[in-house]
């Protein structure tokens, strides 16, 4: 069904698409703060079981061509992206200075992983 689409493209999608679901379920929630801590973590876990469909078929397809340490790198990447952007507009938090330079230390990190030595 996958095969005509290359496996970059369908690994770092089901990761974005992952971390969505995760993003939402491991801080959505700080915005009710009222709700109930046990209400909150059901939720979260229902959330969460979508994250965890995507994100363990996006390592099958990305392993063999992307290695353990890659994948989990790109999966870095697009989390903290992916918050970034949730943390701005669904929590009104502001991006501060330091932030986006410790974002860019872990993209550094990432050249020096991909790069070939």
């Amino acid at each position: 069904m996958l095969s005509h689409i290359p496996t970059p493209v369908i690994t770092i999608g089901l990761l974005i698409c992952s971390n969505l679901f995760m993003t939402v379920a491991w801080y959505g929630h700080l915005k009710f703060p009222h709700m109930s801590l046990w209400r909150v973590i059901v939720i979260s876990w229902l959330i969460a079981f979508f994250e965890y469909c995507l994100q363990v078929p996006a390592n099958r397809y990305g392993y063999g061509y992307f290695t353990a340490a890659e994948l989990k790198t790109i999966q870095e990447v697009i989390s903290l992206t992916v918050f970034m952007i949730f943390s701005v507009l669904f929590l009104g938090e502001q991006l501060k200075w330091n932030y986006i330079l410790g974002f860019a230390m872990i993209v550094c990190a990432a050249f020096v992983i991909f790069h070939e030595w």
